[in-house]
């Protein structure tokens, strides 16, 4: 892989599948570094076909490199007039590149020619590559009255899980 090359974007196709569970095993590797969330690098991730009702629906983005291959991903599902983040993804050696931004300008651009009011995630607050990389693109977290009831629900289902220090965050389009 040459320094200079840049992967691209694209939309995914049920062909890319078989590559996001590494994909994410290999962008969730990044938790062994925190010890009280090194246990989420060790989780089960689902198999090739879990992701293909999303990427048949078109709201999975792929950052593809010339010689690595599938590199990153961005899984979202259109919720009443939002795209929720479902997962944003990429591989330890292409991580610190910009390549999770360029996903996100992408699925912006695609929410907005959906005409979708938003962007939504839920995340932990504290981790650097987490709450605060998010809140650097303009997504806000969302507090009190703010919390819709789904977001509210899916925060609360992540805390059960296990997942501390969880949040939601909306970054409005219109």
């Amino acid at each position: 892989m040459s320094a200079t090359a840049v992967p691209s974007i694209r939309l995914a196709a049920s062909r890319d599948a078989a590559f996001l569970p590494r994909v994410e095993a290999e962008a969730g590797a990044l938790f062994r570094t925190l010890p009280e969330l090194a246990w989420i690098a060790n989780e089960a991730i689902g198999p090739p076909e879990a992701f293909l009702p999303l990427i048949q629906a078109g709201t999975v983005w792929v950052a593809e490199d010339a010689a690595a291959g599938v590199v990153g991903e961005l899984r979202g599902e259109i919720l009443d007039d939002v795209l929720h983040i479902v997962e944003l993804a990429v591989t330890m050696d292409f991580q610190r590149r910009g390549i999770g931004r360029r996903l996100i300008d992408v699925a912006v651009d695609a929410a907005r020619e959906k005409g979708l009011r938003a962007l939504t995630l839920t995340t932990f607050r504290h981790v650097a590559w987490n709450g605060p990389f998010y809140a650097r693109y303009g997504f806000v977290e969302l507090r009190g009255g703010a919390l819709d009831k789904r977001l509210a629900e899916t925060v609360r289902a992540e805390e059960v899980r296990g997942l501390p220090n969880r949040c939601a965050m909306r970054l409005d389009l219109v």
